[in-house]
């Protein structure tokens, strides 16, 4: 991996779906920066600090969210003289996303007063009132048609469905939710997946004129569902719950056919490789140089600490692995699966379980089995999958980021000193990875993988 100097930032940092682009927020100016050479396009100054940004689909608009004011400004790389500023009054902007069509922009009110769609073209502007939540319980289809927005009244949930071309209601229909969380359609765009608030267990499969099609109920009694992914082939729905345990639902009749658990003990027999982040501290042989004793005793007592070299070991079963108890008396509890990802391929599936935050669990859909576990010394602060193949990327708080594939798993020494991956996205075509520390940034070049399988090594 080769990787590119520090580069300032202090919020949002992301790529632009076309790959050629990233977008660096600095305090209130946003930075336009070339892929390839990390030089900057465009500079743009915003009005104050800004919170959030998201690109456009078709890369050519950007917005940013400046939430403090608040205000919504948009940009367009293509015509910088051009800009677009969203003001809601004193109803205020909890949140902000693109249309598919990337002409449209639809921002929801504090209080979850309004969802409003406001035209780039026209500067006209459709109202929904009522919208579930700020930043979730709005859902495209993969086509851009038609957009399925929750909202709530006389204490009961309702999908609106809206043409992303009219923005006209083509439905509403009331859902059979305590509490929806969210929802997301299906990869075909068949149905609307719809899950229910950790109160209550439930996950909800509607067909888009308001069918139930199936309703999954895994337990009662208990906190439910903590996440949901569906796979990018379209054939599985995973299930992530508060029981730490992992379901997969198939998408002929949306029921489960697999069920992981996350055992803080792993015994025989399991197929599963097993890294663990260690410390390997640099020796260095002195036998053949001619030291004096003052020498060595004077300088033995001031070894510099942080001379080691991190790697994985693969451990041996039976194993158990790191845990906590999350404490009964507090809100909200660090258990349940919290992560949860799908490969490119839809092959491979990772979890996190809150109660054990420094391992990953890659599990292996195709063969039904655990595929590894990587137990880190740190908690897991984010991980992510390559969008061109399978491989993970995840990092810890820590000066290294750790990959995986199929073929093993390794450690990567960040070559910048006091640089620290709290965060990293990888470019849309899988050739750039973005690190980010807390007031810096770096992108790095990540080599294809090769045909040959390799072991496990070190950096």
């Amino acid at each position: 991996m080769e990787f590119t100097e520090g580069y300032k930032q202090t919020g949002p940092c992301c790529f632009s779906p076309n790959a050629r682009y990233l977008a660096v927020a600095v305090d209130y100016r946003l930075v336009i920066r070339d892929v390839l050479s990390l030089k900057v396009v465009q500079l743009f100054s915003c009005l104050d600090k800004i919170s959030y940004v998201e690109w456009a689909l078709d890369s050519e608009y950007i917005l940013c969210g400046l939430y403090k004011r608040p205000m919504i400004q948009a940009w367009s790389l293509t015509q910088p003289e051009w800009t677009c500023k969203i003001d809601e009054g004193p109803a205020g902007i909890a949140y902000a996303r693109w249309s598919p069509d990337s002409r449209h922009i639809l921002t929801t009110s504090d209080f979850q007063l309004r969802l409003t769609v406001w035209s780039l073209v026209n500067t006209a502007c459709v109202h929904v009132q009522w919208p579930k939540h700020a930043s979730k319980g709005v859902s495209f289809t993969k086509d851009g048609k038609f957009a399925a927005i929750c909202t709530r009244r006389d204490c009961k949930d309702y999908i609106n469905l809206l043409s992303c071309h009219s923005w006209e209601v083509m439905g509403v229909f009331a859902i059979d939710t305590l509490d929806l969380a969210d929802i997301e359609w299906s990869p075909d765009d068949s149905a609307i997946v719809i899950w229910d608030s950790s109160l209550d267990y439930k996950v909800l499969i509607y067909s888009p004129d308001g069918r139930c099609l199936f309703k999954y109920q895994a337990y009662e009694s208990g906190l439910g569902v903590k996440s949901v992914a569906c796979s990018p082939c379209g054939q599985f729905l995973a299930v992530g719950s508060y029981d730490q345990m992992l379901r997969v639902l198939n998408h002929l009749t949306w029921k489960k056919f697999a069920e992981f658990m996350h055992l803080s003990s792993v015994r025989a027999p399991c197929s599963a490789a097993i890294f663990k982040e260690v410390d390997d501290p640099l020796q260095l042989d002195m036998s053949g140089l001619h030291l004096s004793d003052e020498f060595i005793q004077g300088n033995s007592e001031n070894v510099p600490e942080g001379h080691f070299r991190v790697r994985y070991k693969i451990m041996e079963l039976p194993i158990t692995l790191p845990s906590q108890k999350p404490p009964a008396d507090k809100p909200n509890p660090k258990q349940g699966v919290g992560l949860l990802s799908w490969s490119n391929d839809s092959q491979y599936l990772f979890t996190r379980n809150d109660s054990m935050p420094t391992v990953l669990w890659i599990w292996d859909i195709r063969h039904l089995e655990l595929a590894a576990i990587l137990v880190q010394k740190e908690p897991i602060r984010a991980a992510a999958w390559d969008p061109s193949c399978p491989r993970l990327v995840l990092c810890t708080g820590s000066s290294h980021v750790y990959m995986w594939n199929p073929s093993g798993a390794f450690c990567v020494s960040i070559p910048l000193p006091q640089f620290t991956v709290t965060d990293l996205k990888w470019n849309s075509d899988g050739s750039c990875l973005l690190l980010k520390d807390r007031e810096l940034f770096c992108c790095a070049a990540v080599p294809m993988l090769p045909d040959s399988s390799e072991d496990s090594s070190d950096e």
